[in-house]
């Protein structure tokens, strides 16, 4: 079976935009889909890249306006400044890993796009344990058990190793997706994923 290793920040507006359409794509061609949502803090750094608040403002408003092109082109509801924006992203990325490391891919994905959701088009907070609770709850997870185990140190650690990796795959923004050794960045090269899906021809018996 094919696999997708999709690289993403929980706090991604284009991840968000995309985490429809990246389901359905994986589901269709019978690609396993494997979610690293790594530290944008230690990747930016190492490969260039620049956190929102320091981009030039020409750069923040052309995103401004992609943004807003975007969401009326997939009819996605989506708040351009969301409250919670950034929010802090440390609580649900140990949770989403939690989970896939437990061996529930579609769980971790499952979470980590309802916490995209939340921020974005309901100016939810996950960084606050009440609200992820909520939304573990929403994705038929045991809350409780949930954020008890996310509060293992060893996702943090886990967090810093998959970021090291995603950097030596290649990865530099979000949201990237990876097929073996090819490297799609953004929601707007997904009908390339689509397409090398494709290429890879039936991927189940």
């Amino acid at each position: 079976m094919v696999r997708i290793d999709y690289y993403t920040s929980l706090n991604s507006p284009w991840a968000y935009l995309g985490s429809a359409r990246i389901e359905a794509i994986a589901a269709r061609h019978g690609a396993a889909l494997r979610i690293w949502p790594v530290d944008f803090s230690i990747i930016f750094p190492a490969s260039g890249g620049l956190p929102l608040p320091k981009r030039s403002p020409q750069r923040q408003a052309y995103r401004m306006q992609e943004l807003a092109r975007w969401r009326a082109h997939l009819g996605v509801p989506l708040t351009l400044r969301p409250a919670a924006s950034p929010f802090a992203e440390p609580l649900a990325a140990h949770a989403v890993i939690a989970l896939r490391e437990g061996g529930d891919d579609a769980g971790a994905i499952r979470l980590a796009h309802r916490v995209m959701q939340a921020v974005w088009s309901e100016e939810a907070n996950p960084g606050l344990p009440t609200t992820l609770a909520t939304l573990i709850t929403e994705c038929g997870l045991d809350a409780a058990a949930l954020l008890t185990l996310a509060e293992d140190p060893r996702w943090a650690e886990r967090r810093r190793a998959d970021s090291a990796a995603a950097l030596a795959r290649g990865v530099f923004g979000a949201p990237t997706f990876v097929i073996g050794s090819e490297i799609f960045w953004g929601q707007d090269r997904l009908d390339f994923v689509d397409r090398a899906l494709s290429a890879e021809g039936p991927t189940s018996p």
